[in-house]
């Protein structure tokens, strides 16, 4: 979601809207359809799952916290997003919603192998991580083109309590990425819309500035920037290859 002082039409992103989530701004909204299902699809349907769940359970811990711990383990030396050199995920497993807006689109997994141990598993965890937010920075890259300036993300919601989803926003985007101080953001967004309505604040800007706080800034890895910066263009040929596909298919 992004706000502008002027209305701004950007191609496969919804809106603009006139006040829809600050008083007297405009809001583009571009969103990935399904992502946190995504992710569950990837990690349930794989061989390895059973083992995982296993390991988990026996350490009392969430299967993506586990599956982090493991990325950590078997990374060694290099950057844990480097496991995925030769593993690449077009996202769209439920279409494109933007900023594309194209539902024929389908998921892709490009560089599987015939084993699929917990390593495996975790490594096709990482990529859909990735994919997703690669998926965030083609909607940036869109909002940017059409006249947005952005330059931080807030992120909220269950995903962001992930911290290699964190992680790899910040450095797939190139940008920091801010986590609200409360967990459970949209509750004081609905607190926020209750104290202004209540008579509390005169404005929705003051109740933001006095009841929200920013936890922490994550960062993104400028070093590894080359790195992702191939796998985008990666990432970027996989549609274009899914549409060449299609178009051959058709064909007579």
């Amino acid at each position: 979601m992004g706000i502008s002082k002027n209305p701004i039409f950007v191609p496969g992103v919804w809106g603009p809207y006139f006040s829809a989530m600050v008083p007297g701004f405009w809001l583009n909204e571009g969103g990935q359809s399904v992502t946190g299902k995504l992710i569950d699809h990837m990690v349930q349907g794989h061989a390895a799952f059973p083992e995982l769940q296993a390991k988990a359970t026996a350490r009392c811990q969430s299967i993506y916290a586990y599956l982090n711990s493991h990325l950590d383990l078997i990374k060694k030396t290099q950057p844990v997003g480097f496991l995925t050199v030769d593993l690449h995920v077009w996202p769209d497993f439920h279409g494109n919603r933007s900023p594309l807006a194209d539902l024929t689109l389908k998921g892709m997994v490009i560089g599987l192998k015939l084993s699929q141990d917990l390593d495996d598993l975790a490594i096709l965890y990482l990529a859909t991580v990735q994919a997703i937010a690669f998926g965030t920075r083609l909607i940036i890259e869109a909002m940017e083109s059409a006249g947005h300036s952005i330059s931080t993300l807030f992120l909220c919601g269950g995903l962001g309590k992930n911290p290699l989803f964190v992680q790899m926003h910040s450095d797939i985007t190139g940008m920091p990425v801010v986590l609200s101080q409360e967990v459970e953001s949209v509750l004081v967004g609905a607190a926020i819309l209750g104290a202004c309505a209540s008579g509390d604040f005169a404005s929705v800007q003051e109740a933001m500035a006095r009841m929200s706080k920013v936890g922490k800034v994550v960062f993104p890895r400028r070093e590894d920037k080359r790195y992702y910066d191939k796998k985008y263009q990666v990432f970027l040929k996989l549609v274009e290859h899914q549409k060449e596909y299609a178009s051959i298919m058709k064909g007579d």
